[in-house]
């Protein structure tokens, strides 16, 4: 019987031991033990630890791992619980349940590689633009993935995985693996290693994905991938600067600005219209949400948004960034550049997903603001942590209403009582809640001033503003945005010059729905102060504009115990609601306009992109070929049926 233990993909695996009746025995162990003095023709690897060493009778050979399960069924050896299986432990974190694509394109390219990564196929079940299902290609193996697109922020998300597998693992081919999936993940090798040969590029495929490719595959692939490349370098270095230029001529006072990396490539652009920064400074709450916005089919590059609301609850942008990837760093730079645009004149709330360290990244610039975690967020996050417990539907429904009304609840002791509530169900989950700093986003406990936003969904309505032609390039991307929030600005403007009301329709809207609920008793204790008695005894301060009940303090608009002194003392509501949902600020926000910028459509015949590039000539005199005088000249070709020059027998087609 041969014992195979999990040899692949570890270099401190444990040595195998063979034991068979023969009289000569087969000894297995890793090739990773064997030093990197081992040298051999059939994997092109130096410290390959994906191959095994076959040793019979003196003479040492080297198998992949495939062949060595083939040649332990061949023996006959049961291999049930005795598999060699590649790619395994450190490679289960790829992807997750819970994780989040830009769209379903992408998640199946990441799907591939980890089926790579773990070494079997998969078949789908499903696979719309909306929603995929996959499972092993083996029938009996219950590995399985479900993911969908998400609601709340327009991702593909992974709901359901069985990362359990039952079948042989093991290197296999996959149709999948199409010349651009492998140009991509090439592309992202010569980000680190530009001078990577192709040969280099066979043996990082194999050893990290088993991937066999030939000196030509490998080459054509470095060739996309550096044409690819190439194109975003020329582009960030001959384009943008040109656009930026353009901005700061067309729409003086706005901010455009590149940043360069360490190998002087641009890979970041920040703009801010003057438009956009005058209107929020001069008109909006200060309320900003950040996001990233999801592209469809541009995957170099990751749009980051800020974006306010007007007096009417509309979008409206603020500044927005392109960067190479969503990282820390580059939120940290793009606040960064926020802070420089948007006048420090008042604390800020901001509202974001917590992504990517921004839950760090925004108290960190911008000192003495506040931070909202997103509420949708939350709540799924909550709902998976109920996932993990035995309970049933409805127990579950009534944690997640008490979670929900902790969030909203006004008061302290209100938020504490949903607390408890689900303390007496759970106390992990009470813990869970209390663990997920709801200072930061629960209404009781919140220092700052959310006017009834918890999530800043809005920011994915952006995506909405960039046609699909426009994704090829980094320069159109910004400036469909432009020429979008060009036009919604105009029409705005037309709009609020009709209004009569003193608020926004929105607003006014939800100021007439309190009016029939104020019909309370009240009870005069001062020139502006005010107990409201119904069902609970509030204090109203006209004073200073504030409630027991919160409400008044956290939307900017009177409560119904505000409503109902209001119409006791005859006062006017309007002159109680805040400044920012007046018409007024909302014509304030749209004084200004964005204007166009000529030549943008003719920009590809300014720049033509050349590929592959130029290189600069070589030092010293070019070589030339030089005429080797003592060279005989060739002798012509002779025919030796006809005897005629030029053609030979086989070709003759004289008549003799």
């Amino acid at each position: 019987m041969i014992l195979l233990r999990n040899t692949c993909r570890s270099a401190a695996a444990d040595s195998a031991v063979a034991m068979m009746p023969t009289p000569a025995p087969i000894a297995i162990r890793p090739h990773a033990l064997m030093g990197n003095d081992c040298d051999y023709n059939r994997y092109p690897l130096s410290d390959c630890v994906d191959c095994i060493s076959f040793s019979r009778s003196g003479s040492q050979e080297h198998f992949s791992c495939r062949e060595i399960g083939s040649m332990i069924s061949d023996l006959g050896v049961p291999v049930a619980d005795n598999i060699v299986q590649c790619a395994t432990g450190p490679y289960d974190d790829v992807i997750y349940v819970g994780q989040e694509f830009d769209n379903v394109k992408v998640f199946r390219d990441e799907l591939c590689k980890y089926a790579f990564l773990k070494g079997f196929k998969y078949r789908f079940i499903k696979n719309e633009h909306t929603r995929l299902t996959a499972k092993c290609a083996d029938d009996s193996c219950p590995w399985r993935i479900h993911a969908s697109q998400s609601s709340r922020k327009k991702t593909f998300v992974i709901k359901k995985m069985n990362p359990s597998h039952t079948c042989r693992l093991g290197y296999s081919k996959d149709r999948r693996a199409t010349t651009q999936w492998l140009a991509s993940i090439i592309k992202d090798k010569l980000r680190e290693s530009p001078h990577l040969r192709p040969k280099d590029i066979v043996a990082d495929l194999f050893r990290d994905y088993g991937i066999s490719l030939n000196y030509h595959q490998a080459w054509r692939g470095k060739e996309i991938a550096q044409k690819e490349l190439f194109t975003l370098h020329e582009e960030a270095c001959n384009q943008l600067p040109w656009y930026c230029e353009r901005i700061i001529e067309t729409n003086p006072g706005s901010i455009a600005m590149l940043a360069a990396s360490a190998d002087s490539k641009f890979r970041r652009v920040f703009v801010s219209f003057y438009a956009s920064l005058n209107g929020f400074e001069r008109g909006c709450r200060p309320l900003i949400f950040l996001d990233k916005v999801p592209l469809k089919t541009n995957l170099q590059w990751k749009l980051l948004a800020a974006a306010a609301v007007d007096a009417d609850d509309g979008i409206f942008p603020v500044a927005f960034a392109a960067v190479e990837a969503e990282t820390y760093d580059s939120w940290f730079w793009f606040l960064v550049q926020l802070k420089y645009a948007v006048p420090a004149s008042r604390p800020i709330t901001f509202v974001s997903y917590r992504q990517k360290g921004l839950e760090e990244v925004v108290l960190q610039v911008f000192e003495g603001s506040f931070h909202s975690y997103c509420l949708n967020q939350l709540m799924e996050d909550f709902q998976a942590e109920l996932k993990k417990g035995m309970w049933s539907d409805k127990t579950r429904d009534a944690m997640t209403d008490d979670f929900k009304n902790a969030a909203y609840a006004c008061s302290v002791e209100d938020f504490n009582a949903h607390v408890e509530s689900i303390r007496g169900v759970s106390k992990e989950v009470a813990d869970w809640v209390i663990e997920s700093k709801p200072e930061h986003w629960s209404n009781a406990l919140f220092k700052g001033q959310r006017y009834d936003h918890y999530s800043p969904q809005i920011v994915k309505s952006f995506s909405l503003w960039i046609p699909v032609k426009h994704e090829s390039s980094v320069v159109l991307i910004i400036d469909a945005i432009r020429d979008k929030l060009m036009e919604v600005m105009q029409a705005r403007r037309e709009a609020s010059s009709s209004w009569e009301e003193t608020l926004t329709p929105t607003m006014e809207e939800k100021l007439k729905k309190e009016i029939p609920k104020a019909a309370h008793y009240v009870v005069c204790s001062s020139d502006t102060l005010f107990e409201v008695r119904w069902n609970t005894v509030n204090v109203v301060n006209i004073g200073t504009w504030e409630c027991t009940c919160r409400r008044w303090q956290l939307t900017g608009l009177p409560c119904t115990h505000a409503m109902t002194v209001f119409d006791r003392l005859g006062k006017n509501m309007y002159d109680y609601c805040s400044r920012y949902f007046t018409a007024d600020m909302y014509r304030l926000t749209y004084a200004e306009q964005i204007h166009s910028i000529p030549d943008v459509e003719k920009m590809n015949s300014i720049f033509t992109s050349s590929y592959p590039p130029r290189t600069s000539r070589p030092p010293d005199r070019p070589r030339r070929k030089r005429v080797n005088p003592n060279k005989t000249t060739i002798r012509a070709l002779r025919c030796s049926r006809c005897k005629a020059v030029g053609h030979n027998k086989a070709t003759c087609e004289a008549f003799l």
